[in-house]
């Protein structure tokens, strides 16, 4: 009965102090929902990874002159500083490699715009340069149409493939395959149509054109400027070890390293990737959990100045339960559980802001929402501590009051 009634009570000292206790909840609001907003967003973007690497298998590593995540500034001048890998050094790795199942290699650039007849795209349409192997190394279906073939690639055939978000832009009522189209100044004749894949980080991968590789670097960019991307896919994920030293190996000779040279290129899975983007993720987890933090503590102290109030204002009660036998721990406990009462209200509007919040973020980027169970059994956490820490003085100070001076407060 004393938690039912201590609630009670905790709720009575809220509509006594409307103005106060409303800025206070709303400081525990704020600083919940930092935490539940960042938890639920980071917890979407990490499942979204995650999701898009195991479909790339985990038998499948890649070879680039950068790392996808770099420590610092001084890393990333580093990394700058490398020669590109080329599409010569591509051709010559898959010639010498044994182990490998699939060699595929990409290059990307942005921003282009894709024109048929009188209709174009926004120019905002990612243009991909692609080998023969790009089907089935990326695990990129084409529906309609047929892949790129060994000859495109040799004889720079002037081909693409493309992805949805073009053909409702350029082909709304027409059958794109066997249809020219133009990028930039150059004409292709579309040749497949990829499949459906939604978007990644509010990035569409259907906002995309396909062509040979050897006429990205020819028309786009330029094979001694432009560094591309090796996937390399082993048989067997066993065999995933021994494709990679032997690729490292290849590639040292190719790219002329020193036996005493670090590596002049990165090798990565989809394990150390994922590894990665989880580091990147845990800054933005301390970034919410600090501004989160911030408010909690202003909130806490307003708290505690409530209670103080209300221990003033209740000094005649206590001292009332005090003389008819209520016993120090029953009022110890009586103004703990307003208190944690009071934040665990905060802290449900925090939790059900931020969520809402972070599920609207992620549908903007086009994410798949994940409830971050663990963030809310956090908060909760949390709220329950914030109560403990902050009602604990005031708490003490209203057990500690003589019934008799007590009885006499007016």
């Amino acid at each position: 009965m004393i938690i039912i009634e201590s609630i009670k009570q905790a709720f009575i000292a809220m509509s006594m102090y409307k103005l106060r206790a409303s800025l206070t909840l709303l400081s525990i609001a704020i600083g919940v929902f930092a935490i539940m907003g960042v938890g639920t967003l980071t917890k979407s973007m990490d499942s979204a990874i995650n999701g898009e690497l195991a479909k790339m298998g985990e038998n499948t590593f890649y070879i680039e002159k950068m790392p996808k995540f770099a420590k610092g500034p001084a890393d990333w001048r580093r990394y700058q500083k490398r020669k590109p890998i080329t599409f010569s050094q591509v051709k010559e790795l898959k010639k010498k490699m044994q182990s490998a199942e699939q060699i595929s290699c990409i290059g990307a650039t942005m921003s282009q715009t894709v024109k048929a007849g009188d209709l174009t795209t926004d120019p905002d349409v990612v243009l991909v340069g692609a080998d023969e192997n790009y089907s089935i190394v990326y695990n990129s279906e084409i529906v309609e149409g047929r892949p790129f073939t060994a000859e495109d690639i040799s004889l720079s055939r002037n081909v693409a493939l493309i992805g949805f978000d073009i053909i409702t832009k350029v082909f709304p009522h027409t059958n794109p395959v066997g249809q020219r189209i133009r990028i930039g100044s150059h004409n292709f004749t579309v040749i497949g149509i990829t499949e459906k894949k939604g978007a990644i980080l509010g990035n569409s991968q259907d906002n995309r054109a396909i062509i040979p590789v050897t006429q990205f670097l020819q028309y786009y960019t330029s094979e001694w400027d432009e560094t591309l991307t090796i996937t390399v896919k082993a048989a067997q994920k066993q065999d995933l070890t021994k494709s990679m030293d032997e690729a490292i190996g290849l590639m040292r000779t190719i790219r002329n390293v020193q036996p005493w040279e670090e590596n002049s290129f990165e090798v990565e899975t989809n394990e150390s990737i994922s590894d990665q983007f989880g580091s990147f993720m845990a800054y933005l987890y301390v970034f919410g959990a600090i501004c989160g933090g911030i408010s909690l503590i202003a909130a806490g102290i307003g708290i505690m100045n409530i209670m103080l109030v209300s221990v003033k204002e209740r000094t005649r009660e206590i001292g009332v339960r005090k003389a008819i036998g209520a016993r120090r721990s029953w009022i110890l406990w009586q103004f703990i559980i307003e208190t944690i009462t009071l934040c665990q209200l905060g802290g449900a509007i925090g939790i059900l802001i931020g969520f809402v919040a972070g599920m609207a973020l992620g549908q903007a980027m086009n994410l798949k929402i994940v409830f971050p169970g663990f963030w809310v059994a956090l908060s909760i956490g949390i709220c329950t501590l914030l109560g403990l820490v902050f009602g604990a003085y005031p708490a003490w100070k209203a057990s500690k009051l003589d019934p008799i001076e007590a009885l006499r407060y007016e």
